[in-house]
Formats: C-alpha cells, sequence, structure tokens
C-alpha cells in the first residue's frame, strides 16, 4: 500500500523528475565548458628507510619493526606536506613568474598592479625569505601584501596542497609525488622543487640531528671515561696506602692461621690435661719422705733442663712469628739435648737406696718438662692468636671501602659500555645513515582525459536522486488518508464504501442518474459505488430504520452523501424520509424547501407527513435556528415523535451537524439508531479530531462505519476491493 502511494507520488510529478535533471544538466555543461584542461607530473623518491633498517640490524641485531618503518615513512610525508616546505615552492614559482617573460600563468589583476620598484621589492623579499627558510610574516603589513600577492596568483599553500598527492608505494621504500595544474610545465616545476625542497631541509634537519646526538654521547662517554678512571685510582692508591696486595687473598690466609692456632692450642691444651693426669698417679706411689729427697736432688738438673725448654720457647714463638724452617732445627736440637739430660739425670738418682725407683723418677720428669714445654706453647700461640684477629678486625672495614669502590667501578663501567655502544651506532649512522634521493624526476604530462562529461553526468544523476529525496521526505511526511484501508487501520472502524470526487456536485442530477438510458462514464462509476454503499448500510442497519449522517468537521459532504444516499433508497422501492438536523448550516432545507419542518413536527404544530409516492423522497427540514434538539421538546416526546416516523417510513437518514459542534450532533446520535459518517480522502485526522474518533469508537455496532468520499479515479480500483470493507473490524 505504502508503495503504491509512493508510486502514485512518483507519477504525479514524473515531469519534474524528468525536466530537474535535464535542466541541472545543462547548466552543468555550460558551467564546465570553460574548465581548463588538466596535467598531471609524477615524481618518485627513494626514502632510505629499509636501508637504515638492515644496518641498524646489522650493528644490534635488532631490525625495525614494521609499525616503525611505517611511522617513518609517515613522519616523512608529512615533513613534505608541511606549510614550511610548501612556502618555499610558492617562492620559487613567484621568482619564477616575476623575472620570467614566459610565466606559469596569467598575471593577476593584483600582480598587473606591480610597477617596476614593485616588482624589484617582491623578488628581493621573496629571495630573501627563500634563502633563509622563512615565512612570510602577517603581522608585517608588506610581506601581508606579499602573501596576497602569492594567493592571488594560486601559489599560496592551501592551492598548492589541494592539488598535490604525496603517498608511499605499498610497503616500497619509494615516496610518489603528484600535482596537476592547467599547465605540464607548471605541474612539472612544482613537482621538482617540491621534492628538491623537502630533500634538503629533511638531510638538514637529520644531519643536524644526528650531529647533535653524537655531539651528545661523545661528551658523556668522556664524562664516563673519567669517572671509572678515577674510581680505578682511588682504588689503587687506597690499596698502596693500606698495604694491600690481594685483601682476598690476604683474609684467606689469616683465617687459615686463625684456625691452625685454635687447632694446635687445642692440642697443647689436651697434652697440659694429660701430663697432669699422669703425675698425680705418679706423685700417689712417691712417699712425702721421697718427693722432698727426690724435689732437692733434682733441683739442681731441673735448673738446667728448664733453661733448655725455656729457649724451646722462645724458638718456638720466633718459628711462629717468621715461619722460618731454621727455627725448628733448633728446637729439635735442643729437645735432644734436654732428653739426654733427663735420660743421664735418671741413671745416676736414686731416691732411696732401699728402694729403686729410677724409672718412677724419669717418668716425673719427663713429664713436668713436657707439661712445662706444653703451657709455655700455649700462652706464646695465645698471644700470636691475638695478634692475627687483631689483624684480622683491620680488614673488615678495608674491605667494605674496597667492596664500594669495585661496585661503582663496576657501575660506571656498565654506563660507559652502553653510552659507548649508543655513540658507535649513532656514529655509523652518521657514516651511512638513510639519505633521501629523487630517483625519477617529474617530466612534463600528458593531458588527463576530460572530466566535464562525467561532471554533467554526475549532476544529472545527482539532482534527480535530490529530487526522489524529496519526495520521499514529502511521501514520508504526508500523513493523509487516500485509502480505506489506511482509514480502516487508523480508526479501527470499518469502511462501508468510497464515493468518487465529482467536480461540481451542484450540477449532479440526482434522477438522471438513475436514468437507464443514461451513458455516462462519471455516472455510472459513482451509481455503482453508491449501490455498493447503499448495501453495505442496509447490512449494518439490521431492521432499524433511524441512520444518522455526521462528520468529524465541516465540509467533508454529509448532505451531499445524505441525499444520494436517499434517491439510493428509493430506486429499491423503499419509503425514504430525509430530515435536515444540521441547525448550524441547513443546506438541504435551502436546496429543497420543504414543506414540513422538524420543529413543528416535534411541536406538535404539524401533523406527521406520509409518503405519496415510493419513487419521491420525503422531506423534513429545519428553519436555521440557532437551537439544538433537545431545546425543541423533551428527549421522551422526540423519541416517541421519531417512532412515529420510523412506522411510516422504511429508512430515515438524518443530516446532523459535524461532530466538532458537540452536543448537536450527539443529540441526534443519541435518539438514532444507527451512525455512519464520510470522510474526506487525502484528509489528514488532526489531534483535534482523534478524540472525535474515539467517541465513534464508543458507539461500538451503534457506529455502522465510514463512507470515504471525494476519492480521485486514480485510487478508484483499489476502493473497489469491498471484501475488505466490513469484514476487517469484525474479524479484529
Amino acid at each position: 500500500m505504502e508503495g503504491i502511494r509512493f508510486f502514485n507520488i512518483l507519477r504525479k510529478h514524473r515531469y519534474t523528475l524528468a525536466i530537474v535533471p535535464v535542466l541541472v544538466m545543462i547548466t552543468a555543461f555550460f558551467l564546465t565548458r570553460k574548465l581548463p584542461d588538466v596535467f598531471v607530473s609524477k615524481a618518485s623518491l627513494a626514502a632510505g628507510i629499509v636501508k637504515a633498517s638492515s644496518q641498524t640490524s646489522i650493528l644490534d641485531g635488532t631490525p625495525l619493526q614494521d609499525s616503525k618503518v611505517s611511522q617513518e615513512f609517515g613522519n616523512m610525508i608529512q615533513l613534505m606536506q608541511m606549510k614550511k616546505t610548501y612556502d618555499q615552492v610558492s617562492y620559487m614559482l613567484m621568482l619564477h613568474d616575476l623575472k620570467d617573460k614566459t610565466p606559469f600563468r596569467k598575471p593577476s589583476k593584483l600582480m598587473g598592479y606591480l610597477n617596476d620598484d614593485a616588482r624589484r621589492h617582491a623578488i628581493a623579499v621573496y629571495s630573501d625569505l627563500y634563502t633563509k627558510r622563512q615565512p612570510l610574516s602577517l603581522w608585517d603589513a608588506d610581506q601581508k601584501g606579499l602573501n596576497e600577492l602569492i594567493v592571488s596568483m594560486g601559489y599560496d599553500y592551501e592551492a598548492l596542497s589541494k592539488k598535490m598527492k604525496v603517498y608511499r608505494i605499498e610497503n616500497s621504500d619509494f615516496i610518489t609525488v603528484e600535482y596537476e595544474s592547467e599547465s605540464p610545465v607548471l605541474s612539472a616545476f612544482v613537482v621538482n622543487t617540491l621534492c628538491t625542497e623537502f630533500i634538503a631541509y629533511h638531510n638538514f634537519i637529520s644531519k643536524e640531528t644526528e650531529v647533535n646526538t653524537v655531539h651528545l654521547l661523545n661528551e658523556l662517554m668522556t664524562k664516563k671515561r673519567d669517572s671509572l678512571g678515577s674510581g680505578l685510582d682511588s682504588l689503587r692508591n687506597f690499596k698502596i696506602n693500606n698495604h694491600l696486595l690481594n685483601l682476598k687473598e690476604q683474609a684467606g690466609a689469616l683465617t687459615t692461621q686463625i684456625a691452625e692456632f685454635e687447632t694446635k692450642i687445642q692440642m697443647a691444651q689436651k697434652d697440659v690435661d694429660a701430663a697432669n693426669t699422669a703425675l698425680d698417679k705418679l706423685n700417689a706411689k712417691f712417699t712425702s719422705e721421697d718427693k722432698g729427697v727426690a724435689d732437692e736432688k733434682l733441683a739442681t738438673i731441673n735448673k738446667t733442663v728448664l733453661s733448655i725448654t725455656d729457649q724451646i720457647n722462645r724458638s718456638q714463638e720466633d718459628l711462629i712469628r717468621t715461619n722460618d724452617r731454621r727455627y725448628q732445627f733448633r728446637i729439635d736440637s735442643l729437645k735432644s739435648v734436654r732428653d739426654r739430660m733427663i735420660y743421664t739425670s735418671g741413671e745416676n738418682f736414686t731416691a732411696n737406696p732401699a728402694t729403686a725407683k729410677e724409672n718412677l723418677v724419669n717418668q716425673r720428669i719427663t713429664l713436668e718438662l713436657n707439661r712445662d714445654l706444653a703451657q709455655g706453647s700455649i700462652a706464646s700461640m695465645q698471644r700470636e692468636l691475638t695478634k692475627l684477629k687483631k689483624r684480622f678486625d683491620t680488614l673488615v672495614p678495608k674491605e667494605a671501602i674496597i667492596n664500594s669502590y669495585e661496585g661503582n667501578i663496576n657501575l660506571a663501567s656498565q654506563e660507559y659500555v652502553e653510552i659507548q655502544k649508543k655513540y658507535n651506532q649513532a656514529q655509523m649512522a652518521f657514516n651511512t645513515g638513510k639519505e633521501v634521493k629523487q630517483i625519477e624526476v617529474a617530466m612534463p604530462g600528458a593531458k588527463q582525459p576530460s572530466k566535464k562529461m562525467l561532471l554533467v553526468l554526475v549532476a544529472g544523476i545527482g539532482s534527480f536522486v535530490i529530487c526522489l529525496l524529496v519526495l520521499f521526505v514529502l511521501f514520508y511526511l504526508d500523513n493523509s488518508i487516500q485509502f480505506v484501508t489506511e482509514l480502516a487501520n487508523k480508526t479501527n472502524l470499518r469502511v462501508l464504501g468510497t464515493l468518487p470526487f465529482i467536480q461540481h456536485s451542484s450540477l449532479l442530477n440526482l434522477n438522471q442518474l438513475w436514468a437507464t438510458d443514461n451513458n455516462s462514464l462519471t455516472d455510472k462509476i459513482f451509481r455503482d459505488q453508491l449501490r455498493s454503499v447503499r448495501y453495505e448500510t442496509e447490512l449494518c442497519m439490521e431492521g432499524h430504520h433511524l441512520l444518522a449522517v455526521t462528520s468529524l468537521a465541516d465540509g467533508e459532504g454529509k448532505t451531499f452523501m445524505a441525499m444520494c444516499l436517499a434517491s439510493a433508497y428509493t430506486m429499491v422501492n423503499k419509503k425514504v424520509l430525509l430530515i435536515d438536523g444540521n441547525f448550524t448550516d441547513n443546506r438541504i432545507s435551502q436546496l429543497t424547501n420543504p414543506q414540513y419542518f422538524i420543529e413543528d413536527f416535534l411541536n406538535n404544530k404539524a401533523n406527521i407527513p406520509y409518503p405519496t409516492q415510493h419513487t419521491d423522497i420525503t422531506i423534513i427540514g429545519n428553519k436555521g435556528m440557532d437551537i439544538s434538539l433537545f431545546e425543541i421538546n423533551t428527549e421522551q416526546v422526540i423519541v416517541q415523535k421519531l417512532q412515529q416516523l420510523k412506522d411510516a417510513f422504511d429508512i430515515i437518514i438524518v443530516e446532523a451537524s459535524s461532530l466538532n459542534t458537540m452536543n448537536k450532533a450527539k443529540e441526534w446520535i443519541t435518539v438514532s439508531d444507527k451512525v455512519t459518517a464520510p470522510f474526506e480522502a487525502n484528509k489528514t485526522i488532526k489531534g483535534n479530531e482523534k478524540p472525535l474518533v474515539g467517541y465513534l469508537q464508543s458507539l461500538n455496532s451503534k457506529f455502522i462505519g465510514w463512507v470515504m468520499n471525494k476519492q480521485s479515479d486514480k485510487s478508484h480500483a483499489e476502493s473497489t476491493k469491498r471484501s475488505f470493507l466490513s469484514r476487517k473490524t469484525e474479524a479484529e
């Protein structure tokens, strides 16, 4: 349904859809016929990024990632498209057109105003700014005027960048530069100049950055090398001043000596304890008299033995202190002398002539000498152990200081190695870094295929699409009701049928309409539609007699519909009464000049009218006074009077006023058996009419349905599908 409506709109505006694109295409043709021809020049640059990536991978084993390479190309393309680069091209173009006798473009009006002095001044300023790579200052009135001169010639940044294309060829190392203009020589000049200026500027900033990087890394490397050397010198001086050759080895040797002395002291203490135990056992075997005699007799021998023992102890101390093997030989010799003296004294000594105790005496002397010797060695070893521990204690803080020195030296060494590596990379990048080169010089290009016809065609298609879009928007925003299905769906009320649109309904002759010899196509269509409405109305009346005809608003055809429906009922031999109940607009009364009036009948001032012939329509008019039905008489009297009319007539059709008159229409609806209403086709149900539709819905079966009035012939085919009309609402 919506598609049919939209198609009808397109068919209605078919001439607009044809004429507008044609006019637009003609206009586009005249506008584009003077467009200049286009010439394109192209150049290629080798970026050198891939080569630099391979060199970087050789140096540190990690090639540049694809994202990093893409970023490098992106930065390079953006640098080429900077205004600073385009300014250099603008200066060169202006200098060419100011100096050369054959400029690239026809001088603009502003350039035509320049005299010789002004031209020389412009050349001087452009040349100076070109050399210094500086832009024009718009704060300066003079330079602002020179900028306007560039704009007038179309050599400014916006004009050049609009026709310039700079892009990378897929994943290659090459960048393509394209420019189009009305002159092949101009296109080639702009491309080559842009490439030259970009290469010069890129190499300048790249080398400047690399030189600064190399100098900075060299300074850092020198500082780190000096710091490393200073740390080594401090460590060396500390070792010299503290007589340290190898602290770890010295500490290890002292630890070993301390452990050995502690072991020897433990062994000597065991010997002393064993000797004391043995002496206690031997002394138990001597009497007090024997002990005194033996001690007295051996005093002289002990002095000599003790002297030798003292020499042995001193030699042991010297051996411990110097670790000289000669002292060991002396110790062994003295021990031999001491042992011989003890043995000789034992042979020549008899403690008691009556008792022979030589062996016991010898054992006692030997044990005492060994004990004294062990005690002497313990004392000397204790003194030496104390000295060793003091020496070891002095090494602990020195070791901490040396570790601090060595930690600083290791850190400085690592930093120096890292900076040296970066310095080597920067040095290599500076010597063999990426260098942009122009590998393909732009040449004057051939004329490009004309786009004039394409523009004309696009203009025509675009205008056609815009027209379609406008019509679609109008269609989308159009809420008017054109078909019976739309009326039924939007109101949820049945539709009895349709009545076609008649240009001048006042000229319609109802008697002539039903004449058997009337062959008018218009009358035939109207007659068929009216019969359909009569049939559907008769079905919905269900034996009742009084039918009220109202509408949502004035002008929808209540009067016309009531009169036509009344004439249709006369054709089926019905006794028909037509009442003009529209007190607001008594059009029926004005047209027919009736004999009877509803005010007189309801007030018992007139008798009940009776039909004279079945082919005639009995009409009761009203006097056009500003009253309502219930103001004429009470509702009970009115119902009784209407019942009399029902008994006399087969069908009574009352034209009530429209529902926007409020109670005037509702009073007639209250006393009527059924209600119907015409609805004007192509009309929208307004916001204030929606409550009126709700009122009709509240009547339920009393409202028998709509009659779509004034429907155009184009929708006639749709309106004749009567199978939907009275069935849809019942099914719902």
